[in-house]
């Protein structure tokens, strides 16, 4: 069992707890779950622009002239799009399909950047270390490097506030920048669902970057993150959250993560996912919506509209773009499609809800 003591922390973590922070453990790290409030947070960054301490994360980086050829054989998606200053969303799989981790490559001239989550660092290590070739070297970079998000529509202004100006950067895409004096690498790879950049920031300069980024922000009403809003903003953009909607017994096909995969591509896994691609998957992930009162979380079963069982929620909340109860979950295939009438077990109620596409906003 985690305790205070044994998790880690990051580099920014007496900020957090200056600024009043609700800590809480998650994935081995000692994080700011909340601040000011989730909703209040929740709404800057629909409207407005929060910063999100994400340190946790797991940076490798690969360099050799065979890393490109090496991560093509170890992850689904087409590596080859991952060109210099271009970014790519795709999974690294197990012998049976399973989502063993889901990442992003960032693509440079002469190496790549996988960015892993933290739950999932050691394993996705393990398993690349055990595959790799003379011609290619990993350098984990995770214990040197923090990672801020900075996210919302009036991201880019607080960032030109800051002296840098990535208004032209699209969506996916990376480029180098100085911040305050430090070398950062700028992304928009964000988790949110609006404008916004992520931060590679040398550890020693977090503190100074995000406390002058803060002050930059504050005449646009920049507050901090924790991983409550975090979680609320991508459930409604349907994105998926390792551990809880993708995991090793669940494949791309089942999560609705085909546009991940390069299927011209040769990869750990393909033979199974392009066979159940091709079956069509017995189980499929859908979006929900409760039209009674309630809240759906994860583990609650699913039912038919006759009150058999048929999935199981993954992930839910009470929408506070919304104002309404929303979630993920696997049902059995016969029962995915849009407008089709499920329950939810909510203790001991039949709550009524509906299948619906996602995003949800």
């Amino acid at each position: 069992m985690e305790t205070v003591d044994s998790l880690l922390r990051t580099p920014l973590h007496d900020v957090h707890i200056a600024a009043g922070a609700k800590m809480v453990p998650f994935a081995g790290y000692d994080m700011p779950v909340q601040y000011a409030g989730l909703r209040l947070e929740h709404a800057a960054v629909r409207e407005g622009v929060g910063l999100f301490d994400v340190s946790h994360m797991g940076e490798l980086w690969f360099s050799g002239p065979g890393a490109g050829a090496f991560l093509q054989s170890q992850l689904a998606g087409d590596v080859g799009k991952a060109t210099p200053g271009k970014a790519l969303y795709t999974c690294l799989l197990n012998d049976e399909g399973g989502i063993v981790e889901d990442l992003l490559v960032y693509g440079f001239e002469d190496r790549y950047l996988l960015v892993v989550n933290a739950a999932n660092k050691n394993t996705v290590v393990a398993l690349l270390e055990s595959e790799l070739t003379d011609d290619v070297h990993m350098e984990d970079a995770s214990d040197v490097t923090a990672l801020l998000a900075l996210q919302g529509p009036k991201s880019d202004d607080v960032l030109c506030a800051a002296g840098v100006d990535l208004r032209e950067l699209p969506l996916y895409h990376h480029a180098p920048a100085t911040l305050y004096g430090a070398k950062v690498l700028v992304g928009t790879t964000g988790y949110t669902g609006e404008r916004g950049f992520e931060l590679y920031v040398p550890s020693e300069k977090a503190v100074e970057v995000w406390s002058a980024m803060m002050e930059a922000g504050k005449s646009m009403g920049l507050v901090p993150c924790g991983l409550g809003a975090r979680d609320t903003l991508r459930l409604e953009k349907g994105y998926c959250l390792h551990g809880n909607d993708i995991d090793a017994d669940h494949t791309p096909v089942e999560a609705g993560l085909n546009w991940t995969v390069g299927w011209k591509t040769d990869f750990r896994g393909k033979s199974a996912i392009l066979s159940q691609k091709q079956a069509g998957p017995s189980r499929k992930l859908v979006g929900f919506k409760l039209t009674e009162r309630g809240v759906p979380r994860q583990g609650y079963p699913l039912l038919s509209a006759d009150g058999e069982p048929i999935g199981v929620v993954t992930s839910g909340t009470q929408s506070p773009s919304l104002g309404e109860p929303i979630g993920m979950g696997y049902v059995d295939a016969s029962h995915a499609s849009t407008g089709t009438s499920i329950k939810v077990a909510i203790r001991k109620k039949e709550v009524a809800a509906t299948i619906v596409k996602t995003p949800f906003l």
